[in-house]
């Protein structure tokens, strides 16, 4: 086995990981076409079955428990059906749930996916409803979700902050979670939705393409990835670039190009970016270097974009993949 594959199996046990964010109820309603309806020109669609995952920052901690690790979730979910739908799917997925606090007064955010088909057919994707809750947290809700999150950074070895700007994550709950880290020397990872201008001083960040060009426009080139990650005072951006892979950002102006493994046609790439989270996590609280968890997190994210909605991968998924085939990456100065 390879130095890598030998720390997965070896460290990730180890390592507990501290994910504060957003909690999502992601949901997939599947159905069967019936008839064309008489009311209007649209299928009936025979409800089957809903299943709830962890979505949002509970994918992320949902990545870290199938990789071996140890997740502590810190968030806020509602008293609704669908918050205690999503607990319970975050218990099944083997994730420590008593640092989430459950708000009457707050609306669970649900991603719901219709997916829809012919008896014995394959189920597609028709349409997704998202409910999101629109009220402010309250003040005391606040400071316990600060409460809890020093508490679960006791015995931290990394900490993600997942932000998919529905309302958990603010300038202190990141201030806090980063002066944490700093005082532990942990890594603290970013991934946030739209809104990565406002986590500065992280140790990285894993945009995607569509995030990156957010802020730095359609065209943008490797020398704008330095000057962003030189203004957020990251030791590296890892931008994901989908089936072109990904690319590295390191200082000194290093950058590593990592091909894309596994098939050029993704299955479905949502919740991808948790799965490279996660990884990428471990990897840095296991001693990896930025290059080398960035590889595993490639091999990460290239497994669970050929499984169905949202998922998680396997430590032993993992180090299969990185067995059979290792990542091509091409490093270069600036």
């Amino acid at each position: 086995m390879t130095e890598t594959v030998n720390m997965i199996v070896d460290s990730f046990s180890a390592k507990t990981v501290v994910i504060i964010g957003d909690l999502v109820a992601d949901q997939n309603l599947n159905g069967t076409i019936a008839r064309v309806s008489r009311e209007a020109p649209v299928f009936i669609l025979r409800h089957d079955e809903t299943a709830t995952r962890p979505g949002a920052a509970a994918n992320a901690a949902a990545n870290v428990a199938s990789l071996g690790g140890r997740p502590l979730l810190v968030g806020v979910i509602g008293t609704d059906a669908n918050g205690n739908a999503l607990r319970d799917a975050i218990v099944a997925a083997g994730i420590n749930a008593e640092l989430i606090i459950s708000a009457p007064d707050v609306t669970t955010t649900t991603k719901v996916r219709v997916l829809a088909g012919q008896s014995h057919a394959v189920r597609q994707q028709v349409i997704r409803i998202d409910y999101e809750n629109r009220d402010e947290l309250t003040t005391d809700l606040r400071k316990k979700i600060l409460d809890n999150l020093a508490s679960a950074c006791e015995n931290a070895d990394a900490i993600i902050v997942s932000d998919y700007s529905y309302g958990v994550i603010d300038s202190d709950t990141f201030g806090a979670a980063r002066i944490i880290a700093n005082q532990k020397k942990i890594p603290i990872l970013i991934d946030s939705r739209f809104g990565l201008s406002k986590f500065s001083g992280a140790t990285a960040a894993t945009p995607n393409q569509d995030e990156v060009e957010q802020i730095l426009g359609k065209d943008f080139t490797a020398d704008d990835c330095f000057r962003l990650r030189d203004e957020l005072g990251y030791e590296a951006l890892l931008v994901t670039n989908g089936n072109k892979g990904m690319q590295l950002f390191e200082g000194g102006g290093v950058s590593t190009q990592i091909d894309a493994v596994g098939s050029p046609q993704p299955v479905d790439v949502t919740g991808a970016g948790d799965t490279v989270i996660a990884a990428f996590a471990l990897g840095l609280a296991s001693g990896m270097g930025l290059a080398s968890a960035a590889r595993v997190a490639n091999h990460a994210g290239g497994l669970v974009v050929m499984k169905k909605g949202t998922a998680t991968v396997t430590a032993e998924e993992l180090t299969a993949s990185i067995d059979v085939e290792p990542s091509t990456a091409t490093t270069t100065n600036a």
